[in-house]
């Protein structure tokens, strides 16, 4: 079957989102092999840009290449899992405090609209991640810090392909929710350590998730 690309980006551009999209969701794997052929001709593009997408992707710790063994999804081991999370929590508790700190009445807005559609979505089953991204990235709007918010975007990343080989309990996916709306609470508030207890106590849980 081929995947329609968009049409308003570069050909490279095109490639990377949709390569990201196949990881992201697991339709490729943790631990498989990215298969150049079949997902050429189902892109209807050539190898080349793959390739460059296959590297940039690489880059982005979403692929792992190997010389002569092309590129697979990695698997990470529990210790790296905790690793990605000190990091996680590193950054976006310091983007929680900013937040309450810079936020705007749109900036609220946005982030409840964002809880809103994630209430909607576990009824109607829309894809958990892109709502949950919804939401972490009206924060890290709010927070207004560029740099922090382009390292969360690229380790959010790697938690989403660790969520896509398994199966995330409907109670979690509530409790998380729950969480995104305290924070809101506590931004509106302007109460910056209390966002980033609440954005640390809710990162633990989802690591503790992924480890079970």
């Amino acid at each position: 079957m081929s995947v329609d690309l968009p049409v308003h980006v570069s050909l490279a551009g095109q490639t990377v989102s949709v390569l990201r999209e196949l990881v992201l969701t697991g339709e490729i794997a943790a631990g498989e092999r990215v298969n150049e052929v079949g997902v050429s001709q189902r892109l209807g593009i050539s190898r080349g840009p793959l390739r460059e997408a296959i590297r940039h992707l690489a880059s982005e710790g979403l692929l792992v290449l190997t010389p002569n063994r092309g590129a697979r999804v990695p698997q990470l081991t529990p210790e790296e899992v905790r690793a990605l999370f000190e990091l996680r929590t590193a950054l976006e508790c310091a983007a929680a405090a900013l937040a309450a700190q810079r936020r705007t009445e749109e900036d609220l807005v946005k982030m409840r609209g964002a809880v809103i559609r994630a209430r909607t979505g576990l009824t109607t089953g829309e894809f958990p991640y892109r709502l949950d991204l919804a939401f972490h990235q009206a924060l890290m709007d709010a927070a207004r810090s560029p740099l922090i918010a382009e390292q969360v975007r690229l380790v959010q990343q790697r938690v989403i392909l660790l969520r896509a080989s398994i199966e995330v309990a409907f109670s979690h996916e509530q409790a998380s929710i729950d969480d995104h709306e305290e924070l809101i609470t506590a931004i509106d508030a302007r109460a910056g350590d209390r966002a980033a207890e609440i954005m640390s106590r809710h990162l633990d849980r989802v690591r503790d998730q992924l480890l079970t």
